[in-house]
């Protein structure tokens, strides 16, 4: 038996690898969105513009101005002479947001009274024009305490754990290390059967010595050496190039790298089961991973996500395993701190699993 489940999994790697291209298409991807990710997917405002209409003469607002033009998160300041100047920046995009002084606004410093001055954001562009408005918060706080040191009451010191500078690479490749494993080894898997099915060696596979376990078995064990590979290549690539600290352990991330994949297999055969060309396991897992990834936690966190989807999400692979990615590499997530999101995905792997065996065996009788 043992022979003959491994003469399958033989038969799919060579599918896979057969030739120059089926190689490429596993590999460069990979490679491609492990150079573009970090840099591309993140949330930090860089090089926006930022207008400001200055109502005021006095030094406070043109020393605030320097300071703005001296952020990293604005490459250009657009200076704006009346109030329909503003209304046409933001409504013709031309600023990320924008900054208005009053008339009275040195004055008020001056004299150490309150002083207040407008944002404008663009709401078309909400969440880049809040973070930047946010950098523009910190500027004009940091400014008045230089100025007024003996009226600062409480001071909040801010220490950022596990993350100290706030590198949003350190959030976004263990995130990739789950992303990239579950494109890859749904992919694989979904499109093996429905392969089968579209050269006509499916009915020839259910009626051959092999049972339908082993079929399953023969067809998950190639998606978990893909899978693994592709997985390693980020995982090694973020502590040796983009030198993120790896604070847990290797042997129990491949461990739940494991679990995740079986999960996943389980995910891709029952897509495949019910599939009967490429075509239509290929949209199968496209229907599966674009909620799976917004239900997640990689795209916005968790408890932002209403009930009932948020009970939903614990079905979700996805989010059990990018936990686990981050706890290992930032945290140093021992096994009692990854068991919490590990049995999830022993559940959900078991569950799709069985319910696959089923519909396998239930084609099995029929063929």
């Amino acid at each position: 038996m043992f022979r003959r489940i491994l003469a399958l999994i033989r038969k799919e790697l060579q599918a896979q690898l057969r030739n120059a291209d089926s190689r490429r298409l596993l590999i460069v991807p990979v490679i491609l969105q492990l150079a573009l990710f970090p840099f591309a997917a993140t949330l930090e405002v860089k090089n926006a513009t930022l207008a400001v209409y200055n109502q005021d003469s006095g030094k406070n607002s043109i020393e605030l101005m320097e300071r703005f033009a001296k952020a990293k998160a604005f490459s250009t300041l657009l200076i704006l002479h009346n109030i329909n100047e503003v209304r046409d920046t933001i409504n013709n995009q031309h600023a990320l947001l924008v900054v208005s002084f009053p008339s009275d606004f040195s004055r008020k410093i001056s004299s150490n009274k309150p002083a207040t001055l407008q944002i404008i954001i663009d709401g078309r562009r909400s969440n880049g024009a809040q973070i930047a408005a946010s950098y523009i918060q910190n500027i004009v706080e940091t400014y008045e305490a230089e100025l007024h040191p003996n009226n600062i009451g409480s001071v909040a010191i801010v220490r950022n754990w596990f993350n100290p500078n706030l590198d949003y690479q350190w959030f976004v490749l263990p995130c990739l290390v789950a992303l990239i494993t579950t494109i890859g080894c749904l992919v694989v898997t979904a499109m093996s059967v429905a392969r089968e099915r579209e050269q006509g060696t499916f009915e020839q596979l259910l009626v051959s010595p092999l049972t339908t376990g082993s079929i399953m078995i023969g067809k998950t064990i190639p998606a978990l050496l893909i899978a693994t590979v592709q997985a390693s290549i980020i995982l090694f690539a973020a502590i040796w190039i983009y030198g993120i600290p790896f604070q847990g352990s290797i042997l129990l991330l491949y461990a739940c790298l494991l679990c995740y994949g079986v999960s996943l297999a389980g995910i891709g055969l029952l897509i495949s089961s019910i599939s009967s060309t490429q075509q239509q396991a290929f949209l199968g897992v496209f229907g599966f991973l674009m909620p799976a990834i917004m239900l997640s936690g990689y795209v916005a966190p968790i408890e932002n996500i209403p009930e009932p989807l948020r009970s939903l999400t614990w079905l979700n692979p996805i989010r059990h395993f990018i936990i686990i990615t981050k706890g290992l590499y930032l945290k140093g997530y021992d096994f009692t701190l990854v068991w919490h999101d590990l049995w999830p995905l022993l559940i959900i792997a078991f569950m799709t699993m069985t319910l696959a065996y089923f519909i396998f065996k239930k084609q099995s009788g029929s063929a």
